[in-house]
């Protein structure tokens, strides 16, 4: 039985932790003995898991300043834990590239640290150079969550997997598509689901929403009601667009949306993957997407959906009318958007990052294979 220590920085309700902890609950399943170690006070889907917690110290902090020194108190906390608690380790399993306090506690200790990236748009740039030069000279191997993120991203001399995110079998099994009739709104709905940040599109999906008044609009973000309302303190909201808070469960707004947008800015924030398209997908749901990242490689442009870069307003526009109206090719992109997302499962990235862990596990399936024949 391999020890795994699991590292994340901010436990919140985005696609990083999600993906980590189905993957924390999945090798749980194989028998690993896992511990988690991530910042106290802070709900996410890293929480309420049936694992032992160690807590350090970190919040996100609106001063760029003031969070640069909470972020190096709270590394310099993780890697005393790590360290003290290390020979309880065999693996040192970080999730994204900022837990690099837990990094050098492994290399300080001999221990194996495997890196499991899933992010490119860090800032400042020195502190991203800085965290890749940690996790380069660290690192026994990294998982990629992408192509385009192990293209752009590739550590020299550090082997790497590239193994593309998946749902839960929880959550697949709890889409429920088409929702009964009378539930759903006569109107058409596009909904996204993002950070409360300007490079995530939030403002882009305000102004598509006053352009369209004829159709219906929801916000759904990782943020409290208060940090929503000061955000749009001094803007002037359209009548048809409603503003959600962060979500336990987002199954509601899918069951309800006719179209799921995600309008991250191409070169501000590069999406390496983009969970709520998947998610969207598994609902039968078409998405409007970024044409450069992850995204690309989900959605064919015209085939799942369409990808368009969101400072084509207009454009957007444009496919958000034909597919509120050309019921033939909205149906045609939902049956593919659904199929597509089927072939992203649980199973298959619980076995690649079981044979990154656990290379033997590679080894042995293939003289299985082999014996075969």
């Amino acid at each position: 039985m391999k020890r795994i220590f699991c590292i994340h920085l901010f436990n919140d309700y985005s696609g990083s932790p999600l993906v980590f902890s189905t993957v924390i609950k999945g090798l749980q399943k194989k028998e690993y003995e896992c511990s988690i170690f991530t910042c106290s006070g802070q709900e996410g889907f890293l929480s309420g898991m049936s694992i032992p917690y160690h807590y350090f110290y970190y919040r996100w902090l609106p001063n760029r300043f003031l969070r640069l020194g909470m972020f190096v108190y709270s590394q310099w906390s993780l890697f005393v834990k790590v360290k003290a608690e290390a020979e309880n380790a065999d693996i040192i399993y970080i999730n994204t590239l900022l837990p690099f306090g837990a990094a050098l506690a492994g290399w300080k200790t001999n221990t194996r640290v495997i890196y499991h990236i899933h992010e490119v748009s860090i800032k400042p740039a020195i502190l991203k150079r800085f965290l890749k030069w940690v996790a380069a000279k660290t690192a026994s191997e990294v998982i990629f969550v992408s192509q385009y993120l192990a293209g752009e991203e590739a550590l020299p001399g550090v082997p790497f997997k590239v193994v593309p995110n998946a749902l839960s079998g929880k959550f697949v099994a709890a889409v429920n598509r088409p929702v009964e009739q009378e539930e759903r709104s006569a109107i058409f709905k596009i909904l996204m689901l993002c950070s409360l940040r300007a490079y995530k599109g939030v403002d882009v999906f305000v102004a598509i929403a006053k352009d369209l008044p004829e159709l219906d609009f929801d916000l759904v973000l990782n943020a409290t009601e208060e940090e929503i309302e000061r955000y749009f303190a001094s803007s002037k909201m359209p009548a048809n667009l409603q503003l959600y808070p962060k979500q336990k469960n987002v199954h509601p707004f899918y069951q309800k949306a006719d179209l799921v947008l995600n309008l991250s800015h191409p070169e501000q924030w590069k999406e390496t993957f983009g969970m709520t398209l998947l998610e969207a997908m598994y609902y039968g749901l078409p998405c409007i997407a970024p044409p450069v990242g992850g995204p690309a490689e989900i959605i064919k442009d015209g085939e799942e959906g369409f990808l368009i870069d969101q400072r084509d307003k207009n454009k957007i526009i444009t496919a958000i009318r034909r597919l509120s109206v050309d019921k033939e090719m909205y149906e045609e992109m939902s049956i593919k958007a659904q199929k597509k997302a089927h072939s992203f499962s649980e199973q298959q990235l619980i076995f690649d990052v079981d044979t990154v862990l656990n290379p033997e596990i590679l080894a042995d399936s293939k003289n299985e294979r082999n014996s075969v024949f």
